[in-house]
């Protein structure tokens, strides 16, 4: 392993994973589906191997829309992306707010009202790269639930921290925090 990153293995493919302070006692490893086909591609197969019979998969924008296309191109099934702002072809806009560790400042998601109609009534699959402390998933279910549509599974690449412990979340590797000089706790 490289000072500075974390060295791990997924779904049997090995990344090292930079470190990210979040203050000055703790740190964070790093990871992004971006531009790693092999990785999503795995991913992908994996947590769908684990995942309930569903109609369309929900993620949040931004690093979770790779793995979210992945799941549907393999699975035959439709995704949607809950924006973090409102656009023009967005009509009767959902908003709801999310404090996440990873972002300095409280962000928003919405949903339009076509996209609204595609989960209505519909068993979601909600979807991302990394659980932490759960204010992106609880964004979400709002929203879901809002638009009248059922949860059938959260499901994740990576959970770190206390979301490890969760009892309603399906993901493939713990992921630890780390100290100021980057020993996992």
């Amino acid at each position: 392993m490289s000072a500075g990153f974390y060295e791990m293995e997924i779904c049997g493919l090995k990344r090292e994973l930079p470190l990210c302070s979040l203050n000055e006692n703790l740190q964070i490893a790093g990871f992004v589906m971006f531009g790693d086909p092999e990785i999503t591609v795995k991913c992908a197969e994996e947590l769908l191997k684990r995942a309930p019979e569903f109609d369309i998969i929900v993620t949040a924008e931004s690093k979770g829309i790779p793995l979210a296309h992945e799941m549907a191109r393999q699975s035959g099934m439709s995704y949607v992306v809950l924006r973090k702002e409102a656009k023009l072809y967005m009509r009767n806009v959902i908003k709801t707010t999310v404090d996440s560790i990873t972002t300095a400042h409280i962000q928003t998601l919405c949903i339009g009202e076509i996209e609204a109609a595609q989960i209505r009534g519909k068993r979601v699959l909600l979807v991302d790269d990394v659980i932490s402390t759960g204010g992106s998933l609880a964004s979400m279910e709002k929203l879901i639930y809002k638009v009248d549509g059922n949860i059938v599974a959260r499901m994740y690449v990576l959970a770190e921290g206390d979301a490890t412990e969760r009892d309603n979340i399906t993901y493939l590797e713990k992921l630890p925090i780390f100290d100021a000089e980057g020993n996992p706790m």
